[in-house]
This record gives C-alpha cells, sequence and structure tokens, in this order.
C-alpha cells in the first residue's frame, strides 16, 4: 500500500511565489525613477521660466535705454530746429521760464509690453556759450511685470568749425626756425556777460591741437616748431625736426616728442560755406562801415587798401565781397589798415584772393571771433590766402578749398581751417579754448552722455518727473 504523501517534498517553510517579490521592487525603483523625473522637470521648467524672465527683463532694459535716448534725440531736434530760426521748435513743450518738458508715450514693444519716456530740459533758450542739459526718464514693462526704467543726463554744446586751432584738408607746413602753439581760454567762466580775457603766457594751456586729415607723413611737417598740446592726422606720423617738439603739461621732463599727444585716426568734415545774398551793395567802401550798437550787412566787388588807407567797422557789421577771379578781393598794403574797435565784430566773406600785409588788420576785442574770415571759394586750390605781417592778429579763418599761407614773427590767435596751411616765419600761433563753445547760431552736438545707474545719481532728478 502506497502513502497518500509518497512522492512530495518536504519543507518546514512556506512556499513564496518569487513573481511578487520583484514585482514590488520594480514598483519602488519605478516610484524613485518618477519622483526624480519629475523633479527634473520642475527644475527644468523653473529655469526655463527662471530664463524667460531673465531674458525678457534684459530686453526691457535695452529698449527702456534706447528710448530714454530717444527722448534725449527729440530734445536735441527741438534745439536744433530753434537754433535754425523754426519759431515752433518748442511749442509742443510745456515750459516755465528756461526749463521745458515733455511726455512721449504710446510705445508697443509687443506681448502688452508698452514704454513712455519723459524729457527734461534745464534751458530751453540758451545763450551762445550755455551748455544745456537734458535729463531723461523711461519706463517698460506689461501690466503684470515690474516695470524697467532708465534715467540718462545729456550735456549739449554747440558745435564749431574751429573746435582746434589748425586744421588742413592736405597739409600744415612749419618753416620757421622757432614757430610755437599753445592756448588759452578767453571766456574761463562760460558767460559772455563777464570781461573776456586777453592772452598772456602765464595763461597757456597744453588743450590746442592742429591736425590734418591726410594719411601720408609728409602732410604734417612740423620740422622746429614747438607745440605745446596735441597733433593728429589722417594716418601718417608728424615729421619733427631735432629743434621741434610736442610736448605738454605731463610730458615727462626730457621728452620731445611725447607719443602720447599724437594720435593717427583724425577725420573731419570740410564743408563748403555759401556767402549771405542779402546786404546794402556799395560802389566803392567808405573809411567808416557801420553804426555803433547796429547790425548792418554790405556787398561790395573789393576791398582795396593801400598807402595810409584805413577801414573802420563799427557795430556788428558783415561784408560780402564778389570778386571771384582775376585780382584778388582783399589787398591790404603798405600802412592801410582794417580796423575793428573794442564792442565791434567783423564777419566778412571772400571768394576771389585776399593779401593783407603789415598791420593791415588790427583788431582790438580780446577775442579771435570777433573777426571771421571766410573763404566760400568751392573750387580745390581755387583760393589763396595770404596774411603777412610782425604785429598781433586777432581772428578766425575758414577756407576749406583755400591755401593759407601767414609770414611774419608776430603773435597770430584764433584758429585756421583751410586746404593748406603754411607758417613761413616765426609766429606764435596761440589757440583761444572759448572757439570750441560754437555760436550762437550753431547746432548742438552732445559733449557729455552719462547712465543715472544708482539711486545716488538719480535722487537731484527724480522730483523733476512727479506730477506729469
Amino acid at each position: 500500500m502506497h502513502s497518500p504523501f509518497a512522492g512530495r517534498r518536504k519543507s518546514r517553510d512556506p512556499v513564496v511565489p518569487p513573481a511578487q517579490d520583484d514585482r514590488a521592487a520594480v514598483l519602488i525603483v519605478a516610484l524613485l525613477v518618477s519622483a526624480l523625473i519629475a523633479l527634473g522637470l520642475a527644475s527644468y521648467l523653473n529655469l526655463n521660466l527662471s530664463s524667460s524672465r531673465l531674458s525678457k527683463r534684459t530686453f526691457n532694459s535695452y529698449a527702456a535705454l534706447n528710448l530714454a535716448e530717444a527722448g534725449a534725440e527729440e530734445a536735441v531736434w527741438s534745439f536744433n530746429r530753434a537754433s535754425a530760426g523754426v519759431n515752433d521748435a518748442w511749442t509742443s513743450w510745456t515750459s516755465t521760464g528756461a526749463p521745458a518738458w515733455q511726455k512721449f508715450g504710446g510705445f508697443d514693444f509687443g506681448g502688452r509690453t508698452t514704454g513712455w519716456v519723459k524729457v527734461y530740459v534745464d534751458d530751453h533758450a540758451p545763450g551762445p556759450s550755455a551748455r544745456p542739459k537734458i535729463i531723461t526718464q523711461s519706463s517698460i514693462g506689461a501690466p503684470t511685470d515690474t516695470p524697467v526704467t532708465k534715467m540718462i543726463e545729456v550735456t549739449l554744446r554747440r558745435r564749431s568749425a574751429f573746435a582746434n586751432a589748425l586744421v588742413a584738408k592736405e597739409g600744415i607746413v612749419f618753416s620757421g626756425t622757432s614757430t610755437s602753439l599753445d592756448a588759452w581760454n578767453s571766456d574761463p567762466d562760460a558767460n559772455p556777460l563777464t570781461p573776456p580775457v586777453n592772452y598772456d603766457y602765464s595763461l597757456r594751456t597744453d588743450r590746442g591741437s592742429i591736425a590734418t586729415a591726410a594719411v601720408v607723413n609728409s602732410a604734417m611737417l612740423l620740422n622746429n616748431a614747438h607745440v605745446w598740446g596735441f597733433v593728429a592726422t589722417g594716418g601718417g606720423q608728424p615729421d619733427v625736426g631735432v629743434g621741434g617738439s610736442i610736448r605738454g603739461a605731463d610730458t615727462p621732463a626730457g621728452v620731445m616728442v611725447d607719443p602720447r599727444r599724437i594720435a593717427t585716426d583724425f577725420n573731419a568734415d570740410f564743408k563748403p560755406v555759401a556767402a549771405p545774398t542779402d546786404g546794402t551793395v556799395l560802389a566803392t567802401l567808405p573809411a567808416v562801415l557801420g553804426t555803433v550798437g547796429t547790425t548792418t550787412s554790405w556787398r561790395a566787388t573789393q576791398l582795396v587798401l593801400s598807402g595810409s588807407d584805413t577801414l573802420t567797422v563799427l557795430g556788428d557789421v558783415t561784408l560780402v565781397l564778389t570778386q571771384s577771379s582775376g585780382a584778388d578781393a582783399v589787398r591790404v598794403t603798405g600802412n592801410a589798415s582794417i580796423n575793428v574797435p573794442a564792442g565791434s565784430r567783423f564777419t566778412l566773406y571772400v571768394e576771389g584772393g585776399l593779401l593783407i600785409a603789415g598791420r593791415g588788420l588790427a583788431n582790438a576785442n580780446a577775442q579771435p571771433i570777433t573777426c571771421q574770415i571766410w573763404g566760400t571759394n568751392t573750387t580745390p586750390a581755387g583760393q589763396s590766402l595770404h596774411i603777412a605781417g610782425n604785429g598781433a592778429l586777432k581772428c578766425v579763418l575758414y577756407a576749406p578749398n583755400g591755401d593759407v599761407q601767414v609770414n611774419g614773427n608776430g603773435d597770430v590767435m584764433g584758429s585756421i581751417v583751410a586746404r593748406n596751411i603754411r607758417f613761413v616765419g616765426n609766429a606764435s600761433f596761440h589757440y583761444d579754448e572759448s572757439l570750441a563753445y560754437g555760436q550762437g547760431n550753431q547746432p548742438f552736438a552732445i559733449a557729455q552722455w552719462r547712465e543715472l545707474g544708482t539711486s545716488a545719481e538719480q535722487a537731484p532728478y527724480l522730483g523733476l518727473f512727479q506730477g506729469w
């Protein structure tokens, strides 16, 4: 007889299906992996959101700065329209006395992002030498965002044809044995109501500069000249003789040619000048032209003085000479002279040649800008301007197509812009720094720009933008 338990395996422990342990382990691993994936996705989404917010804020920041600059440009446009004689240049602005302000809004940057800019001008009717300031505040953002704000401060100055002592389209040559150049400021407080300052050696500075737009080395021949200031060319190196120098107040002792005061990237726009078309026509010029305290304009063919002839200008006199070929349009020889008394101004437009010899141009004013010579010839090398003498000459001369030659051993004060400039003799040239301010009818340019990025920088101006 067989037992009912025959053939069965004997075991003391219960039998557990192996698949149940495996399924539990897989589930735990799956849960852990899912948690890690969820954590990674959350981090990735959070990173993307943060990057998106940062990118948007960076975009808004750049846009706000651009908008602040655009507001400043609107103000500059109004300044320059006013300088050009446009009567409604500031009519859309709110003004009380000198300050003026305006808000420009409605700028749409997409994605419900909008912006505005407020522009404040401290003096919308500045004087000839004033440097008005523009302060702008811009804001950009969406309704659900914290807006990005920017503030900038811009200081303006009038442009000037005489921002440098000597500027030549082609070449500058010093042929004397001890020609010199330096600078001084006839209006150090930039206030036309205070008396101007005459040149004095004790007041000289090293801020005058001579420049040529030409690129060849021979374009700037200093030879034995002494430049107490800066030299610039369009690409070549200045040719300095063994007795010459380019130095400044910061030049180490013993260094005759300071490389820090030489630049080779000079560029300039030599714009032609047109003579005014108005003025009373004169068959012959009288001995006295103009009236004290009065602005007058005149036209004549030539200005010829010889022997002991004199021409005295009174008031603010503009003279246009129409002689363009043949004989010189201006010829002052012998003991003859053009006299500009203190308090008067003389502006001369000439298309033909010019020769002023002896003490032919006597300007009793301290500032060279009170005597201006404008060469209007439009043909390259079509005009010759020759100034000679041993006295003191105070004037500014602009003749972009003219060749200018200065003879003598006297003092020349002011500025010269021409096609070519040559000094023959040992004249001392003194640049008047106030010429860089420009004149009352000249457009404005940016003298200084800065972003007001800190609370301390913004604090003085925040009150200007309240309530509008």
